[in-house]
């Protein structure tokens, strides 16, 4: 199964410590060996970055890993294929464009009947079934509002679609636009939120360690999301079997259903 993890920050946050152990899952330490991207926001506009070789070895990673881009919203996914054949247009995250915003996406699962796109605004590039339920996610989006809508306006509706999605398989994703992040769990999702007073973080993935009080300011807050803890001596909260959350400036945002 792929790996997803994101980040949502209150100022612009590099992730290079996360990535450091996240990279290695795509072919070292996992057998997720099928491509690889991550899309930063920067600026009202996402530098997206993919690969369809192992992100362990991609130079490409290599290059994120040396670049500390620094980024109030962070989407990525390494991929191991179930649909699709291994390729750049299967690659996640996938970006489309609505209201003058780009929409970024990723998925982690298998839908075993994705949703038939034919005749509809937004058409899958590639022949993932991933693909296809955001093109599918758009469409509903654009139909039911006539502009932009905030994260709280959107939620229930997201959630309504995100179950009809996953009755037809697993479906664990990662959307975002601006600075705000949903994250939809079917089956593994876990998230944690960094904070002052802040303590050392060692990776699960790789024998690394950060001092967050030493790198941040007493006003800095993170939150990340992934498939698996990336660390192994924090505290990660675990979603719930459908669950969607939402994250704006590094901070869960409470929805009212």
């Amino acid at each position: 199964m792929c790996q997803l993890m994101g980040m949502n920050c209150n100022v612009p946050t590099d992730i290079v410590f996360s990535f450091e152990g996240f990279h290695r899952r795509g072919g070292l330490t996992g057998e997720h060996a099928d491509g690889w991207g991550i899309a930063f926001f920067e600026e009202d506009g996402w530098r997206v970055f993919l690969d369809n070789q192992p992100s362990a070895t991609s130079q490409v990673a290599r290059f994120v890993r040396e670049y500390p881009i620094k980024s109030r919203n962070v989407i990525a996914h390494i991929r191991k294929a179930t649909q699709g054949k291994v390729s750049l247009a299967n690659t996640h995250p996938f970006r489309r464009e609505l209201w003058g915003k780009e929409w970024i996406f990723a998925h982690n699962g298998n839908l075993i009947n994705p949703p038939v796109c034919r005749g509809l605004r937004f058409q899958p590039i590639g022949s993932s079934d991933s693909e296809q339920a955001f093109c599918w996610l758009l469409d509903q989006i654009s139909r039911q509002f006539s502009a932009e809508p905030s994260a709280e306006e959107l939620f229930p509706h997201l959630k309504q679609w995100a179950g009809q999605l996953a009755a037809s398989g697993t479906l664990n994703f990662l959307l975002g636009w601006n600075n705000i992040l949903f994250a939809h769990c079917s089956t593994q999702l876990w998230y944690i939120t960094r904070q002052a007073p802040f303590t050392v973080a060692h990776l699960s993935d790789a024998d690394l360690t950060v001092d967050f009080s030493e790198v941040t300011t007493l006003n800095d807050r993170v939150a990340v999301i992934a498939t698996q803890p990336l660390t192994d001596n924090e505290m990660w909260t675990p979603f719930g079997p459908g669950e969607l959350l939402a994250f704006l400036n590094g901070t869960l945002i409470r929805v009212n259903e």
